[in-house]
């Protein structure tokens, strides 16, 4: 197992190598300079370039580039240029807000995902499969903004049901922490849901019409255990890798949603860093995202060895 994990992590530092320089030319590529917006509009010149002097902007690129790489080698993310604490300090105060919205929606995701997944597929071309499918479809298509927008609107203006915006913490309450997070982790989730379900559903149908599976019901096992034991158990591959895959957007992919519902993560804080051109906090931000999709990638290569006895990694 340790040896699987570290051949994984030897795998991605390339790979976060290329994440960090792609995200450190994107950001100066990009139209503003930090150094105006931290000066004010009544700056002079003098003042606007003597913070970029004490910002480092004003070496050459290339320079700036290995500049951070090594401090990144020294664990050093640097420091945020707009809210003048250390970006791994920004990050960690925000880190559980994501973490319990991704949380949620990942709850909501697995098993209405999973579900319906297996209701279209036993009941093929039937009028139920096509309003699973039709479902599915319009949670894939319909932006998630929209869908926030009209939720506010309906449950939360109209209705009075549920908290328009704000966070509250788990240790304040596990029933105002969940009506905080309900409303922002389903419009999160009706993407992935939909997702899930046709995934499910394709892989189901050719498990379905496997030897093995007509067998068991020709041996008069029940169709509960048919389709639980002998045909669900063979999508779990499938179905754990498209889970991963889920997870991992949701963590990240949910810039859209906290703005939406001002839920202060590490998606509103990549926005504003964004807006205000704060580059360590976003190339620090962003590298951070990528070390988390590998490690989700990591725990799902572990969980293959439990799920599948045929599966190994030499």
């Amino acid at each position: 197992m340790f040896r699987i994990v570290s051949t994984r992590i030897a795998q991605a530092l390339p790979v976060m190598l290329i994440v960090a320089i792609l995200t450190f030319f994107l950001m100066h590529m990009l139209p503003g300079d930090p150094a105006v917006i931290i000066a004010g509009d009544q700056a002079g010149p003098e003042a606007i370039e003597a913070i970029r002097s004490s910002l480092g902007l004003d070496k050459p690129l290339l320079e700036q580039l290995w500049t951070w790489l090594r401090h990144l080698a020294q664990g050093n993310f640097g420091e945020s240029l707009i809210l003048n604490q250390p970006v791994l300090s920004a990050v960690r105060e925000r880190l559980p807000v994501t973490l319990s919205l991704a949380a949620v929606a990942f709850a909501i995701t697995l098993p209405i995902g999973i579900g319906l997944g297996i209701v279209a597929a036993y009941w093929r071309n039937s009028w139920l499969d096509s309003a699973v499918m039709g479902f599915a479809l319009l949670g894939v298509s319909v932006p998630n903004f929209w869908i926030a927008t009209l939720s506010v609107i309906l449950f939360s203006v109209n209705l009075g049901w549920l908290p328009s915006a704000g966070y509250v913490p788990l240790e304040d309450g596990f029933g105002a922490w969940l009506a905080a997070l309900i409303q922002p982790a389903v419009v999160l989730a009706l993407f992935q849901i939909g997702f899930l379900a046709r995934m499910t559903r394709s892989e189901m149908l050719e498990i379905l019409d496997q030897d093995y599976v007509r067998t068991a019901r020709a041996k008069g096992v029940s169709e509960y255990l048919t389709v639980a034991k002998h045909a669900f158990r063979n999508t779990l591959v499938s179905v754990v890798t498209v889970g991963g895959y889920i997870l991992s957007l949701l963590i990240g992919g949910s810039v859209v949603v906290e703005q939406v519902f001002a839920l202060p993560g590490i998606g509103r804080l990549l926005v504003q860093a964004i807006m205000a051109r704060d580059y360590p906090t976003v190339q620090g931000t962003m590298l951070l995202l990528g070390f988390a999709f590998v490690l989700v990638n990591v725990v799902i290569d572990l969980i293959y060895t439990f799920l599948d006895p045929r599966v190994r990694y030499d």
